[in-house]
């Protein structure tokens, strides 16, 4: 084992956690399959071009960048919190942000980072926890914290710990799914049960978080989340899109109070 692995595994141990140890393992389980299009991840690989589109633009608007650059991102500190295999910290790093990858699953780590290193692409990769990286003292211009708080074990210590990693002039993107009867049926039965798209047992319908909670929990971290756009996926067209129905899927840009 490294020194940095040592390290990480080190401050992973030394503080509080909001890692939940089932949904630790349930994603331990399907790393392998993180770059597979047609594999357990097809949704987000699908999903990716959508909200790889609304974090370049909003960040871009924020850091006053312009988008059609080929690195509009340049310079620019990223953290993509709970980064699995790496989808988002690809692109991101391709776009020029300076991209710290973390997770909590060192099976993803090494995934991401074998992967990034076949694209030829320099990410700094960890298996470390938000709580962690603040007791680092790290601080990024930005957060990608996307399909994440549904999975942890205190939503609101989890929340005000991404706050605390960013600068003051920083956003941070959140992306979940709404506790609704009708995300019930589209992303559980749907998804996991008719579809197979995921395998069963990926999502708890309990764990989802309304518009209203996670703007709630934001405030409470000190961040003020001040736009929302709901995702949905249209079958017929086998793509997703920006909508304003919040109903399950959404996306939305927190910024500090």
């Amino acid at each position: 084992m490294s020194d940095s692995q040592t390290t990480a595994d080190s401050a992973i141990d030394s503080v509080t956690s909001t890692i939940d140890p089932s949904e630790l393992a349930k994603f331990t389980a399907m790393a392998a399959d993180w770059w597979n299009p047609d594999g357990q991840f097809k949704p987000l690989h699908k999903f990716n071009p959508t909200r790889l589109a609304y974090i370049r633009d909003k960040l871009c608007a924020q850091f006053d960048r312009d988008p059609q650059a080929a690195q509009p991102l340049t310079g620019l500190r990223l953290l993509d919190i709970g980064c699995g295999g790496g989808l988002l910290s690809e692109p991101m790093a391709r776009l020029g942000a300076n991209v710290v990858g973390a997770d909590a699953a060192e099976a993803n780590i090494k995934t991401a980072a074998l992967h990034a290193a076949q694209q030829g692409l320099d990410i700094d990769y960890r298996a470390i926890t938000a709580e962690a990286l603040v007791a680092q003292g790290e601080a990024f211009d930005a957060i990608l914290n996307m399909e994440v708080i549904e999975h942890v074990a205190d939503p609101q210590a989890f929340m005000t710990a991404c706050g605390q990693l960013m600068k003051p002039d920083a956003i941070m993107f959140l992306a979940t799914l709404n506790r609704t009867l009708k995300a019930f049926a589209l992303a559980i039965v749907g998804a996991e049960y008719v579809l197979r798209w995921l395998p069963r047992g990926t999502h708890d319908w309990e764990k989802f978080i309304t518009p209203k909670e996670l703007e709630n929990m934001a405030a409470t971290a000190g961040l003020e989340l001040y736009t929302s756009t709901g995702v949905s996926f249209n079958p017929l067209t086998d793509k997703w899109r920006q909508t304003g129905d919040l109903s399950v899927n959404y996306m939305g840009v927190a910024r500090k109070q």
